[in-house]
Order: structure tokens, then C-alpha cells, then sequence
């Protein structure tokens, strides 16, 4: 084995040996980030769980992302493949080079107001299931750049973060096991799968591609749900679902769409 290869090795070993002596995600998260970026080096990393209101978005450095940022790629996220792949689609680990120039990426509407202002240039991403937030099944997205004057994500990046994404996605659903379903609940497993997508911010046909359902199931899941959270639309089961996630009732009868 060269040097580099044992010297990676031992980065990977150093992000499982954190995991493995993990009780706590507030703890452990803040530890991992750096760990992770050593990993997989870049120069910037992006840590993302949805939905979760009681675990942000983490990044290293702190202050990666201005408001102006999180705004526009908020408006604009759904035109870039790459991030659609890491949100909504598999989220296996892939370099954006894989599915984009980078004359395509620069002529992406969001790539001025998102990218550009924090270099990111070259990006490796991955997602995986993390457990549950509040009884919502819960994801998180992993996305690690480097700026203009490094080099691309190699096959050997590429194969760490497979390797890490298997281990990261059992240590956070260990740390975030389903709540108990409390008395007299009947919201089921599936009205919850598609509440928790409809709450951020996915369309029926989006929640249907990520659920492998068709569309009219997704219309008659959100139907019987509407009825349980006693609310008379879209965004007020959206808003009412966000609420139960962060532990303060929702809206009753009168809410509306």
C-alpha cells in the first residue's frame, strides 16, 4: 500500500472510531465535521438533516453560508441535477463532474448566487437515512467542496464516502431511534413518510419518485392525513407537521391551504 493510501486509510479509521464511541448526536456532530473533511478533503463541508428543527444545518468553517446564500438555494435548488440526485434521488456518493461541465455548472441559475460566494467549485455529496426527528423519518446530506485551485474528487474519494455512508447512516439511526407512536395516533407510517417530504417542500410527483408510489397514492395519503391533523391543505399540513416535529401542537380545525 502507497503512502497516501495508508495515510487515508488511517482519516477513514479516525471517523470510525468516533462513531464508534458516539452517544450523543449534539456531541458527536460538531467532532465529526472536521474528521470527515480530513477524510474527504476539501476545503468546505456542508452537513444537512431534514427535517429537523432540533439539529440545524452545520458547516465547517462556521460561517460558510450567508442567509443571502441559504435564501437562493432555497428558490433555486430544484434546476441543479446534482442536488436533486443528493436530496431527492439515491444519494449514493458522486462527484458533481460526474453529471455536469463546469461550463453547465456555471450556467446554472443558482451557481452565481450559491456557489460562487464560497468557491465551491469541485464537490463531492452523498446523503443517507439518519434515523427519525420527532417520529419523521429523517435524512441527512453531506456535501464537502473545494475551491478553484484544487484538484477534482478522485475514485479514491469516492470510495471513502461509500464506505462512510453506510457506517454514518447506522450510528445516526442509532442515535435517533423512532419515538414511541403516542396514544391515539393515527397518522400512519406512510402518511408520515409523505408528510415529512411534503413538509420540506417536495411536490406530489417528487414524493412519489422518492416513496416509489405513484402520484394518486401520494393524493390519497395527504387526504386521509389532512383529515387526522384536521387541517384543509397543503401548506397548513406542511406547517402542522413541522410543529409536531418540534414538539408544539399544530393547528386544529379552520386551517387552511
Amino acid at each position: 500500500m502507497s503512502a497516501a493510501a495508508e495515510a487515508g486509510l488511517r482519516r477513514i479509521l479516525s471517523v470510525v472510531d468516533l462513531l464508534i464511541d458516539a452517544v450523543d448526536e449534539d456531541t458527536l456532530v460538531p467532532a465529526l465535521l472536521p474528521l470527515l473533511l480530513g477524510a474527504l478533503p476539501g476545503d468546505s463541508i456542508i452537513w444537512s438533516p431534514r427535517p429537523d428543527p432540533a439539529h440545524p444545518l452545520r458547516t465547517l468553517p462556521d460561517d460558510l453560508l450567508s442567509q443571502d446564500v441559504l435564501d437562493a438555494f432555497d428558490r433555486g435548488w430544484w434546476c441543479d441535477s446534482f442536488v436533486r440526485h443528493t436530496r431527492i434521488g439515491s444519494g449514493v456518493p458522486l462527484r458533481r463532474s460526474a453529471l455536469q461541465t463546469p461550463g453547465e455548472f456555471h450556467a446554472l441559475p443558482v451557481y452565481p448566487d450559491v456557489y460562487r460566494p464560497f468557491g465551491a467549485e469541485r464537490q463531492l455529496a452523498m446523503s443517507f437515512p439518519a434515523g427519525y426527528a420527532a417520529g419523521v423519518p429523517r435524512r441527512v446530506s453531506v456535501v464537502v467542496s473545494r475551491d478553484r485551485h484544487g484538484s477534482d474528487f478522485s475514485d479514491a474519494d469516492v470510495a471513502a464516502a461509500v464506505l462512510l455512508r453506510a457506517r454514518l447512516s447506522r450510528v445516526m439511526g442509532r442515535l435517533a431511534p423512532p419515538a414511541p407512536a403516542p396514544a391515539g395516533d393515527l397518522v400512519t407510517r406512510r402518511e408520515s413518510a409523505v408528510l415529512c417530504l411534503l413538509a420540506d417542500g417536495l411536490t406530489n410527483q417528487q414524493i412519489a419518485h422518492r416513496l416509489a408510489i405513484s402520484p394518486r397514492t401520494v393524493d390519497k395519503h395527504l387526504e386521509h392525513a389532512y383529515a387526522k391533523l384536521q387541517v384543509g391543505g397543503r401548506v397548513a399540513a406542511a406547517n402542522a407537521w413541522l410543529m409536531r416535529a418540534a414538539g408544539r401542537p399544530g393547528r386544529g380545525p379552520g386551517a387552511g391551504a
